[in-house]
């Protein structure tokens, strides 16, 4: 993954980070305007009002018990071609507290695209692309945001989910990478299927072990090759097949964990570390297009 931008103040995006967040791509928004946000901002908690009073019409503009925000994240993009990340906010104020009291956040989510140049390159003029959401909080809220932004861009949300494959793929790119501080197990939950009762085999190897594991198998430095992922996988489970005679390749891969991000296959990433931010937005970006392509 490319190193964070020198030019990007990680404290600007030091809240993206250490939280759990739901990936869902999202077709592109047809006349969605930077220029409006805070008349969209207000449509929006208008809209997010109505649905709580079971769809009674509420006034745009008055005072509601939640508040939109919407902004751009400028540095979160990877070319020229890819536009701003969106920033969507919900912050509720109890009706009992004082009105000089601070806002509670509620529910976050933003829009991103990091080299999504396959997707945004022949785009009509009137149509954005952002193809990777990423929400967290209740998914009663999440659902309520989707829906207006599918209503008024005429755009379609889908839950992005993660197969074994990439979640292979991101524990030998996330295992190889060098880290400016002590870096923290590297781990893969595996589910058995079959069985009357769930069971899950956690597999947690040392980050020096994994990153020289990976340094042997990776031939040209900066390229990953499927080859390359399942001589490293393989190696993996020989190993672990060599002390608990178990046969992890008949178990199917649900979660990873590193020291840079963590991925389950529901489609659920915590990203831990500021320099890979864009390398995992990159990674995430891919899967979302290919979701919609």
């Amino acid at each position: 993954p490319p190193p964070f931008q020198e030019s990007v103040d990680p404290q600007k995006t030091a809240f993206l980070l250490r939280k759990a967040w739901t990936l869902y791509s999202v077709t592109p928004m047809y006349r969605f305007r930077r220029a409006c946000l805070r008349d969209y901002a207000r449509l929006l908690s208008a809209s997010i009002a109505a649905e709580k009073q079971k769809g009674l019409a509420v006034e745009v503009g008055t005072e509601l018990d939640i508040k939109v925000a919407l902004s751009s994240l400028a540095e979160l993009r990877g070319s020229e071609l890819d536009h701003a990340a969106l920033l969507v906010q919900l912050s509720s104020r109890s009706k009992a507290s004082s009105r000089n009291s601070e806002d509670k956040l509620v529910w976050s989510g933003w829009f991103c695209s990091m080299f999504g140049d396959d997707l945004s390159e022949n785009l009509p003029e009137d149509f954005t692309s952002l193809p990777l959401f990423l929400s967290h909080g209740a998914e009663s809220y999440t659902a309520l945001v989707g829906s207006w932004f599918q209503k008024t861009f005429d755009c379609c949300f889908r839950r992005l989910a993660i197969s074994p494959q990439n979640l292979s793929w991101m524990v030998a790119m996330w295992a190889g990478c060098k880290l400016d501080r002590a870096a923290s197990a590297v781990e893969l939950v595996f589910s058995v299927p079959r069985l009357a009762q769930p069971l899950d085999i956690s597999y947690a190897i040392h980050p020096e072990d994994a990153k020289a594991l990976w340094d042997t198998v990776q031939k040209t430095p900066g390229e990953i090759t499927q080859e390359e992922v399942d001589v490293f996988m393989d190696c993996l489970y020989a190993h672990f097949h060599r002390h608990f005679k178990i046969h992890l390749s008949a178990a199917k891969l649900v979660k990873v964990s590193t020291a840079v991000a963590s991925a389950h296959c529901d489609g659920i990433v915590k990203i831990l570390h500021s320099q890979y931010l864009p390398g995992v937005l990159m990674l995430l970006t891919e899967l979302a297009i290919s979701q919609i392509q």
